[in-house]
C-alpha cells in the first residue's frame, strides 16, 4: 500500500494527487483507495489510454487524529453519545471550532479549488473486513462556486463538522447495536475529493457512475453468480446507492437487457431523472442537510444538456421498437447500449478487469464504485473516476433445499428468489406488516413504528424474522418501506411480498443491498404471482406480545427453521 504525502497546501497543481493532513489513520474508505492506487496506476492506466483514463480522482485526507482533537477540545463526547435527535448533535457540532492547526490547511486548499468537493466519511470500521457501515455516514457534496474564498472554506468546514457529526446520529447508533463494536469505538477520518464530472449551466455531474460488483446474488439468463453484477446510472451515484435505481447488467453478457416483463414496465422503472449538483442559485441554507446542494432532473434536462447522446436509447411508438441512441423522437430510455452494445468504449473490458484485479488484491470479493465522464463529441477519450472499494461478504456454506421443502403444512414462506446462503434456527421471533393494515401512503409511519421495536428487539439481544411489503430500503416511499438498515439491523431474515402495483427490481448496487449481505441477512422475495405464498393466516392465529397500528410483533414456543439454498436461490421458513 502507497503511504499518503503529507498535504503540501497544492490540491490540483502539487506533485501528489493522495496527501493527508494530520498523522493518524485514514479509516476505512480511504485505506482502501491507498491499496489500489499504485495498482491502478501500473497495471490499469496504460492498458485502457487513449480510450479511457483510469485514476483516483485528486483527494486528501484528515486523519483520525485531528477527530480526537476536535472533539476533546469542543467537549463533544457527552452530547455526541446522547440520545439527543440528530439534529440538535449536528448544530453542536456546527458550533465548535476547528483546531487552528487544521484551518492554515483547509484555507491554502479552498483558496486555490474552484470545482465541486465530495467530503466523505472514511471511519476507522468504514469498509473494514465483515464491517459494511455502507452510507452509514454522510457524504455531502458543495458546488465551491463561489466568489470569495471566506464563503467557500466556511461551506467546506461546514460539511466536514457533518460528516463528523454523522458519527452520531441514530441511524449510525442503531447500526452499531447490530455489531460488536461501540459507538465509542469509532473514529472518524474525512475525505476531501473532486467530484468526478462536468458543469453543464447549473447542474454538475458524470456522464455514467456506476457500482461493480464480482458476485451476482441474482443472476439470470446465462449470467453465473461468480460473473458479477454491474449497475450503471446518469448522473451522481445516489441514484443506484440510495435510490436504488440504474440499469443492470452482468459483465458477461453485457448486451442482455435486464428482464421488464414489457416494454411499458421498461419506461416506468428504468431511471427517468438523476441527481446533480446544484451551481446556480443555492437553496434554502442548511449546513445540517446532507443534500443541501444536490437536485434531481428529469431526463428532457440531460439531453437539452447533451449528456444522452452515448447512454441512451429511443422508444418508438410505432412499431413498438427501442432503437439505439436519441436520433429519432420518442421517449428516451437510460440503457447504455451505445456503449454496452455498440462498445462505443472498452467501459464493460474495463470493469471486468478492475473487479479481477481488486479481488486478487483484496483476497476476496469486491464491490467498486466509480464515476465516468465522456468527450462530448466523440465519446473517448472517457475519464474514469476510481471512488471505492470494499470486501463482499459471501457464504460458502453448502446448504439443500429441494422443491418438495417448498410446500406443506409447516411451511410459513417459499420462494425460488431468495438471497443469501444458510441455516437459521434460533428465531423466535416474527415481525411484520399486517396485510389488512398496509397503505402504500403511509410507509413512513410504518418505517418508524418498525423503527421502535427493532430497538426493543436488539436491546435484548433478540434476532427476528421481518415480513412486509414492497421493496425493504426503498428511498421511494411508493415502491416500498423505506427503512435504513439500522432501524431494522435486528432482522437475520427479511421477506418482501410483492404488490401488483409495487413492481421494482432489486438494485444490487444499493448501500441497503450491501449491507444485508454483509451481514449474512437472508431475503426472501415473495412475488405476487408466483405459486409460493405467505401463510398469513397462521401468522394471525399467533399470540401478539406487542403491536402498532400497522405492525405485529409474536413470540413463538419453538423457532422457525429458516434455510436458504445461495446456489438454487431456494429457501423456505418453517414452523413447528
Amino acid at each position: 500500500m502507497m503511504n499518503p504525502a503529507p498535504f503540501d497546501r497544492h490540491f490540483f497543481t502539487g506533485k501528489e494527487k493522495f496527501t493527508l493532513i494530520g498523522r493518524g489513520a485514514l479509516g476505512g474508505k480511504a485505506h482502501g483507495l491507498a491499496v489500489m492506487k499504485e495498482i491502478l496506476e501500473i497495471q490499469i492506466t496504460p492498458r485502457f489510454l487513449p480510450e479511457i483514463h483510469v485514476g483516483i480522482p485528486t483527494l486528501t485526507v484528515i486523519a483520525t487524529d485531528v477527530f480526537d482533537l476536535f472533539m476533546k477540545e469542543n467537549r463533544l463526547s457527552d452530547v455526541a453519545l446522547s440520545d439527543l435527535r440528530d439534529d440538535l448533535i449536528a448544530q453542536a457540532f456546527q458550533k465548535a471550532e476547528f483546531p487552528v492547526q487544521l484551518v492554515g490547511d483547509l484555507r491554502a486548499l479552498i483558496s486555490q479549488v474552484h470545482t465541486p468537493l465530495a467530503i466523505r466519511s472514511s471511519s476507522l470500521l468504514e469498509d473494514a473486513m465483515f464491517e459494511p457501515f455502507a452510507s452509514v455516514y454522510a457524504t455531502k457534496m458543495i458546488p465551491n462556486n463561489q466568489w470569495d474564498t471566506d464563503t467557500r472554506f466556511r461551506k467546506l468546514v461546514e460539511a466536514i463538522k457533518y460528516v463528523y457529526a454523522s458519527t452520531f446520529f441514530r441511524d449510525a447508533k442503531n447500526y452499531m447495536r447490530a455489531t460488536k463494536h461501540t459507538t465509542a469505538d469509532e473514529k472518524m477520518a474525512v475525505i476531501i475529493q473532486e467530484v468526478v464530472g462536468n458543469r453543464l449551466g447549473d447542474r454538475f455531474y458524470p456522464h455514467i457512475s456506476g457500482v461493480a460488483r464480482s458476485h451476482n446474488y441474482y443472476p439470470l439468463g446465462h449470467a453465473k453468480p461468480g460473473d458479477g453484477v454491474i449497475d450503471l446510472a446518469l448522473g451522481l451515484g445516489k441514484s443506484i446507492v440510495d435510490d436504488g435505481v440504474g440499469w443492470s447488467f452482468s459483465p458477461a453478457y453485457p448486451q442482455a437487457n435486464p428482464p421488464y416483463v414489457s416494454i411499458n414496465a421498461l419506461l416506468e422503472q428504468s431511471q427517468t431523472e438523476f441527481w446533480a449538483i446544484n451551481m446556480g442559485q443555492p437553496g434554502e441554507y442548511n449546513p445540517i442537510k446532507e443534500t443541501e446542494y444536490l437536485l434531481k432532473f428529469n431526463l428532457e434536462d440531460a439531453e437539452g444538456d447533451g449528456t444522452l447522446r452515448f447512454i441512451a436509447s429511443t422508444y418508438r411508438p410505432q412499431d413498438d421498437k427501442i432503437v439505439f441512441g436519441i436520433v429519432e423522437k420518442g421517449p428516451r430510455i437510460v440503457d447504455f447500449s451505445p456503449i454496452l452494445k455498440l462498445d462505443l468504449i472498452p467501459l464493460n473490458n474495463l470493469l471486468r478487469t478492475l473487479l479481477k484485479i481488486a479481488e486478487d488484491t483484496l483476497e476476496r470479493m469486491v464491490e467498486i464504485e466509480f464515476a465516468l465522464t465522456l468527450d462530448e463529441t466523440r465519446g473517448t477519450p472517457a475519464r474514469f473516476g476510481f471512488l471505492q472499494v470494499r470486501p463482499m461478504v459471501v457464504s460458502e456454506a453448502k446448504v439443500d433445499v429441494s422443491l418438495r421443502e417448498l410446500t406443506g403444512e409447516n411451511v410459513l414462506v417459499a420462494s425460488e428468489s431468495v438471497l443469501g446462503n444458510g441455516i437459521l434456527e434460533d428465531i423466535q421471533d416474527i415481525v411484520y406488516v399486517k396485510p389488512e393494515k398496509f397503505d402504500i401512503h403511509q410507509t413512513q409511519n410504518i418505517a418508524a413504528q418498525l423503527e421502535v421495536l427493532n430497538q426493543q428487539l436488539t436491546a435484548s439481544g433478540k434476532a427476528f424474522l421481518l415480513v412486509g411489503f414492497g421493496r425493504w430500503g426503498s428511498s421511494d416511499p411508493q415502491g416500498g418501506i423505506p427503512v435504513n438498515f439500522g432501524q431494522i439491523s435486528g432482522a437475520k431474515a427479511i421477506v418482501e411480498s410483492t404488490l401488483p402495483e409495487m413492481n421494482f427490481m432489486f438494485s444490487q448496487g444499493s448501500h441497503f443491498f450491501h449491507n444485508i449481505t454483509s451481514f449474512r441477512v437472508l431475503y426472501f422475495s415473495v412475488p405476487h404471482w408466483e405459486k409460493y405464498t405467505i401463510d398469513w393466516n397462521w401468522l394471525k392465529r399467533q399470540n401478539a406480545v406487542a403491536e402498532t397500528e400497522s405492525v405485529r410483533h409474536v413470540k413463538l414456543l419453538s423457532p422457525l427453521k429458516i434455510k436458504v439454498d445461495g446456489r438454487t436461490s431456494r429457501g423456505v421458513i418453517c414452523h413447528a
